[in-house]
């Protein structure tokens, strides 16, 4: 599925130029190679250089999953691809567990 749906979107160009980590050849190592080179760079003509970094490594979790649908369909997925990534992310819960001699818990609807 993964392998499907990155060639339809490297065959319609669907991604912006720099998403990193999603396709084959742009990884986070490629990113933070031209990170680097665009700190130097502005170093060496003297610029002053801030950077502001965010971790979204579970950021997945709080995507609207209906929007997200919206967008496949948008770009062009369909049928019995949309139909399994529908039952995937349908009637999904997260469930949190934290025990101090005792289970508190706390259970919420994804997307």
């Amino acid at each position: 599925m993964q392998r499907r749906i990155l060639k339809h979107i490297t065959n319609y160009n669907i991604l912006s130029t720099e998403q990193y980590g999603v396709k084959v050849w742009l990884r986070t190592h490629n990113a933070t190679y031209k990170l680097t080179t665009e700190i130097l760079n502005a170093m060496k003509n003297k610029l002053l250089v801030g950077e502001i970094f965010c971790d979204l490594e579970k950021a997945f979790d709080g995507v609207n999953h209906d929007i997200l649908l919206c967008k496949l369909k948008f770009y062009g997925i369909s049928d019995k691809a949309l139909q399994l990534y529908q039952s995937y992310l349908g009637n999904r819960y997260c469930r949190t567990a934290i025990y101090n001699g005792k289970e508190n818990s706390k259970s919420f609807k994804l997307g």
